[in-house]
């Protein structure tokens, strides 16, 4: 049902940020928040809180930047310096990791490139589109459908 609204949404954030990508961005990010969500309650208004969700990332991302360009340079470099994750942390990220991969490997084949030329190599959807040979469209289907794929195994196997 949200995924309805993908391309409408891409659109209402490309035109108040000037950028398609970081507007791609914001919506890939909303999605996954709204996928993520701990609460049972369904969602009455499926598109206003997707729309909600996606303006509240991109104040979020305006505040922490305007907060990081406040702070001296030597803030962020002890910062940096003295952050070193728990072994703990460590093997939970290890674990998340290995059952992203998992997930992942279940895909199919154009399902499985498109999230990871997005994802990893950061190229626009229609990038993506020309390198895999099919339609914008059909990309963001793609990678809506890995990102349910990946957080529904990802429930799964935690709940394990």
């Amino acid at each position: 049902m949200l995924e309805n609204y993908y391309r409408e949404l891409v659109c209402f954030l490309n035109a108040r940020l000037g950028n398609r990508q970081v507007a791609e961005d914001v919506v890939h990010d909303a999605y996954l928040r709204v996928l993520e969500r701990t609460s049972d309650a369904p969602i009455e208004q499926p598109r206003a809180f997707l729309y909600r969700t996606a303006l509240n990332l991109v104040i979020d991302d305006h505040r922490r930047n305007t907060l990081r360009q406040a702070e001296p340079l030597d803030v962020l470099d002890n910062e940096e310096r003295y952050f070193t994750p728990s072994p703990q942390n460590v093997l939970d990220q290890g674990q998340r990791l290995e059952m992203l991969q998992r997930a992942l490997a279940q895909l199919p084949h154009l399902c499985r490139e498109s999230f990871l030329l997005r994802k990893i190599e950061g190229l626009s959807h229609s990038q993506i589109a020309e390198q895999l040979g099919i339609s914008r469209a059909m990309v963001e289907k793609h990678i809506v459908n890995a990102m349910k794929h990946c957080r529904i195994r990802m429930r799964q196997w935690d709940a394990q």
